[in-house]
């Protein structure tokens, strides 16, 4: 799976400190200075899943390979960036490659921390972002109404894709995204190919000052409103403090930390979690003695699909797979006890995979 999921912001929010702590293959430089990220920096990041632990504990594999997703670290965004103004245009290109969208806002107090914004003000800042993407995709709806205008009067086919470019036109000039449009079907294929920027779920990281980073504060609230009214989830956090948790080489001093500032886990494995969700991923698992084994793939695909993201000849030469719930998997004991329970399925080309399968693919070679 080639997800990737954006992280942006305003300068100085806190984007490439959060990608610094979410990432296990890349490091971003982080500096108080405008457009510190000039080229996007990709993090490949493990999804935590607790449920290969309990997997393992069952097998005793000789390794256990989580999945993973990628986090791109995009540059700054200023006012005036669908004019080309700072880095707009490179910045707007990059974000338009990524398939989620991970808004870092600002709620915390710290003069020394440049600003150019004025008062901290949460919702003013997602709402400057929120406009300047609105309109680069007023500029792409535009420019595609133009070029189907006059097809769309002799073909029916044109004329449904140029209704829908009116109706996500009008959307967009009321100052909203088009993620919220509530687009399906033929809508969608409409404007497929040109991507826009606020059609692409998002998902907003209020960084917090250290006193708030459990319980949120007041700018966290304000921002939680204005995420829930447009129905967008949203993870408080330090980000700082993340950065400085997964610095740290031993577990016992992470459970040491974590327990000093009250929390059950790092807010990184909240916002990783999350951001799997918003890209409509999900995970099986393979079990056996050489590994346990994390697959991501997307929600309704079914087991030939599946089976691809191991190896594309297993979707090729598909017969059956063996299916075993995780639940089932772990009450029962594994793979024995649940064939002797009757909770092993053979499943089909048709199966929907669910969350948390175990499986075992047959194929032709």
């Amino acid at each position: 799976m080639a997800l990737q999921a954006g992280i942006v912001g305003l300068p100085n929010v806190g984007k490439s400190t959060l990608f610094n702590a979410v990432s296990n293959s890349a490091k971003a430089q982080a500096a108080n200075y405008r457009f510190c990220t000039i080229e996007p920096n990709v993090g490949l990041v493990d999804v935590p899943d607790q449920r290969l632990n309990a997997l393992a504990a069952i097998v005793s594999p000789q390794r256990i390979v989580p999945t993973t997703i990628e986090f791109v670290d995009i540059a700054g965004l200023v006012k005036g960036a669908s004019q080309g103004e700072g880095l707009g245009n490179k910045f707007l290109g990059n974000i338009r490659e990524v398939d989620a969208i991970v808004h870092v806002i600002r709620c915390f107090e710290d003069d020394n921390v440049l600003r150019e914004e004025g008062a901290i003000n949460p919702v003013s800042d997602k709402e400057i972002i929120d406009t300047e993407l609105q309109l680069a995709d007023l500029a792409s709806v535009d420019k595609k109404i133009a070029r189907v205008e006059k097809q769309a009067k002799m073909d029916l086919k044109f004329r449904k894709v140029f209704d829908t470019l009116v109706r996500v036109k009008k959307h967009l000039e009321s100052g909203q995204n088009v993620r919220g449009l509530g687009l399906e079907g033929e809508e969608l294929e409409a404007i497929y190919d040109i991507h826009l920027l606020t059609a692409k779920p998002v998902l907003y990281v209020a960084n917090v000052d250290e006193a708030g980073m459990k319980t949120g504060n007041a700018y966290s609230r304000i921002l939680e409103t204005a995420a829930h009214a447009e129905g967008a989830g949203i993870i408080v956090m330090n980000n700082s403090i993340e950065a400085q948790i997964t610095e740290m080489e031993s577990e016992e001093d992470k459970a040491i930390f974590l327990e000093e500032y009250g929390l059950e886990e790092p807010g990184l494995n909240r916002l990783i979690r999350a951001t799997y969700s918003l890209l409509s991923l999900i995970t099986y698992f393979t079990a056996g003695v050489q590994e346990v084994r994390a697959w991501t793939i997307g929600k309704g695909w079914k087991a030939p699909q599946a089976a691809s993201v191991i190896h594309t000849d297993f979707e090729k030469g598909f017969i059956k797979a063996e299916v075993i719930g995780y639940d089932d998997y772990i009450q029962l004991g594994g793979e024995a006890g649940a064939k002797d329970k009757g909770r092993l399925r053979i499943e089909g080309k048709e199966y929907v995979v669910q969350d948390g399968d175990v499986m075992h693919f047959r194929f032709n070679v």
